[in-house]
């Protein structure tokens, strides 16, 4: 019998440690983190949904590609930025939350929390919009768009301590990089 308990309690023991080491990686994190998740999310929720316009919008192949590339990317990133906060016992943004209704755009103010944010005016004019007036607006407000997510991701990297969020930044800044020398190709620019 009292081998069995024993037994139990090394057990016991064993999983208690294991799950905790599981966990304390991710449960390593500071301000930064939380604010980089809370912000990155509604800025990626915007990306997808400008991305989501070009299906009916535009016949441009590389229009096209581009935003169904940043809707797999971002889409997935939302997910996983959401289940750290939820780890975290922060806030999730809700869905259509830019951070209590305030106009965070920014082409060019770098006084904005999320930068690179597009009013509702943009977002109703680029709805509005199709063909090559769509596929330059889009191009145009997606390259601020992304540059606006480099930004966040920077600061990130410098003042984040969760080993995962900045490896998700820094995968953000190469990404979307990247896509911004696509579409400057794109508008000739």
């Amino acid at each position: 019998m009292k081998v069995a308990t024993l037994v139990a309690v090394a057990a016991a023991a064993l999983t208690a440690c294991s799950s905790s080491d599981d966990s304390s990686a991710s449960a390593d994190f500071n301000k930064a983190d939380v604010s980089f998740a809370q912000d990155m999310i509604p800025h990626h929720r915007q990306a997808t949904e400008m991305a989501a316009l070009a299906k009916t919008r535009t016949d441009t192949a590389a229009v096209l590609e581009l935003a169904a590339d940043i809707e797999a990317a971002q889409g997935p990133e939302i997910d996983t930025m959401t289940g750290w906060l939820k780890e975290w016992g922060k806030d999730v943004p809700a869905d259509g939350d830019d951070m209590g209704g305030m106009d965070h755009s920014n082409m060019g103010d770098d006084s904005s929390s999320m930068p690179g944010m597009m009013s509702d005016d943009q977002m109703a004019e680029l709805e509005a919009s199709s063909g090559v007036a769509f596929d330059q607006m889009f191009l145009t407000m997606m390259v601020a768009h992304h540059e606006g997510a480099v930004q966040m991701a920077k600061a990130e990297q410098s003042d984040g301590k969760n080993a995962e969020a900045k490896a998700l930044a820094g995968t953000i800044r190469k990404d979307q990089t990247a896509e911004i020398a696509t579409m400057r190709d794109l508008l000739g620019s």
